[in-house]
């Protein structure tokens, strides 16, 4: 039972923003001394690029894998690699940043998006299947929070109707379906390693793909579509240079190299609060897939307000003022709310490439997403990182359950 000491008290909890939340040491620090020594800051001349793919590629078991500077980045790669049409639509998750939509846009693919499972906020089978039409080119799959969508249905639907699979694995490192891991399931997986991602480089990301033909074209797009290495080398199509610097790689390689630590400690914290908020009417913890694993780049509740006043919003205030800094309800509002999907706001007037698309397709009214509505009404995400012991889980533990006690109705 939670008592009055127990809630009075104030705990800082470490912060994925900063040192007390992140894992940097010694490991990078030689990295990056070793890369300024060398004079070579550039990839296509340095070792630490190179060498990160090698090892990224080895550590999630896929074929090749790529770096780039950023999560968007990566998303960008992809499609090209897809090589969409303008006015081709690629179906996507309705719940997602501005950063896996806009490289969309920029290839002139008119992202579709497909609504959500209410507990999970990932889209499903059923919720894509609906969103497809003959003009779709891709689906791209969003693996929320760390917990990754029911991959064996979205592929057997890929499958039978022929369409290649994106996976947005940015929050999703180390997590499995079935033995294999998120972001090698579908054609291609794109990972973030922004500042608060399971390991980080500040802003960065990585490609993987065990498709020759898709890996080559994900390299030329990285770039510049400059054939570094062949006989008679051109620029072989428009694309731009999202290289990253030997800085980077080197500091992301001392962080892949601790990343099987900072997901098992992230599992096992996270397993401790799941007990723990166990029986507690009002609110359900994750919703986890039997063949799955959940990784934890946030922890989240579903909260009831017809059982707590205020519902996700008013929990939050509560666990505010204990140093929890939890996110209610997500995002403000879904990206496709936003001005740049509402006003068409893209390429000077041209609306491109909304202007080439079926009406239908671009009909992004919050009316027609009853179901992402209600996900983010009901979703409390809490703050989690690698450094949390069970002590920082059982403060976070207790003030969820004081706070459901005030507020029940």
């Amino acid at each position: 039972m939670t008592t009055t000491a127990q809630t009075e008290r104030i705990m800082m909890l470490p912060s994925d923003q900063d040192s007390s939340g992140r894992t940097f040491g010694a490991e990078e620090l030689a990295y990056v001394k070793e890369v300024l020594e060398s004079g070579t800051l550039t990839t296509t001349k340095g070792k630490f690029g190179k060498m990160l793919e090698q090892k990224f590629a080895e550590k999630f078991e896929a074929k090749y894998a790529y770096a780039c500077t950023s999560g968007s980045a990566a998303i960008h790669i992809a499609v090209a690699a897809i090589n969409p049409n303008p006015g081709d639509e690629i179906v996507t998750t309705s719940i997602t940043d501005m950063g896996a939509l806009a490289p969309l846009m920029y290839r002139g693919a008119v992202p579709v998006f497909a609504e959500v499972d209410t507990k999970t906020l990932n889209v499903t089978a059923k919720t894509i299947e609906k969103a497809l039409s003959p003009r779709t080119k891709a689906i791209i799959v969003t693996h929320l929070f760390g917990n990754p969508c029911e991959m064996d249905d979205i592929m057997a639907l890929a499958k039978e109707r022929n369409l290649p699979v994106i996976e947005d694995s940015a929050q999703t490192f180390l997590a499995k379906v079935n033995g294999k891991y998120a972001g090698t399931i579908g054609d291609i997986g794109c990972f973030s390693l922004q500042q608060g991602k399971h390991m980080t480089t500040g802003e960065g990301g990585m490609v993987v793909t065990n498709d020759d033909a898709l890996a080559r074209h994900m390299f030329l797009y990285i770039n510049k579509a400059w054939g570094y290495g062949d006989a008679n080398p051109d620029h072989y199509f428009m694309a731009l240079n999202y290289r990253v610097s030997e800085l980077q790689a080197a500091a992301a390689l001392g962080q892949l190299e601790k990343l099987e630590e900072c997901v098992q400690n992230r599992i096992r914290t996270a397993d401790i609060l799941t007990e723990m908020l166990q029986g507690i009417d009002g609110i359900e913890t994750p919703k986890i897939a039997e063949n799955a694993s959940h990784v934890y780049w946030k922890y989240c509740l579903t909260v009831d307000d017809s059982k707590i006043e205020g519902g996700s919003v008013g929990m939050a205030n509560l666990l505010k003022v204990k140093n929890i800094f939890s996110a209610p309800r997500y995002i403000v509002k879904p990206a496709f709310m936003c001005q740049v999907f509402q006003e068409k706001k893209t390429l000077g007037d041209s609306q491109f490439p909304f202007n080439l698309a079926r009406s239908e397709a671009i009909d992004y009214r919050m009316e027609n997403y009853p179901d992402t509505a209600k996900a983010l009404h009901d979703v409390l995400v809490l703050p989690w990182n690698e450094k949390y012991t069970n002590a920082h889980v059982e403060y976070i533990a207790e003030n969820v359950r004081a706070a459901v006690e005030t507020l029940r109705k």
